[in-house]
């Protein structure tokens, strides 16, 4: 299990344990996080669950794939850096403490 950090674009934490193997968007989910939407319900098929992740955890996530990517190109506002889509990051004990922050909106 990992505590995960969601921090909405006004300032607001939620601050919640994820289960090892749902993805960060399922956790925001389940906890009724707001500012991710998930329209494609983790199919990687839209960008509803964009996120910017902490600078301190940038290198310590998986690289995306070519797939996400592509995706990321849809949300709104992406930062070449940080953004990632929240469906595509599977939750472990190695995230444990990891914050990301919401975009101003979802497209």
């Amino acid at each position: 299990m990992a505590k995960i950090t969601y921090i909405e674009h006004n300032g607001k934490e939620h601050v919640v344990d994820v289960a090892n193997g749902l993805t960060v968007m399922e956790g925001a989910r389940d906890n009724n996080i707001p500012g991710i939407e998930a329209d494609c319900g983790g199919a990687c098929a839209c960008s509803t669950c964009h996120v910017y992740v902490d600078a301190a955890w940038v290198e310590k996530l998986p690289a995306k794939d070519e797939m996400e990517a592509d995706m990321l190109d849809f949300a709104w506002n992406p930062d070449a850096d940080r953004s990632r889509l929240t469906c595509q990051i599977k939750v472990s004990d190695a995230l444990d403490g990891l914050v990301v922050h919401m975009p101003e909106k979802q497209i």
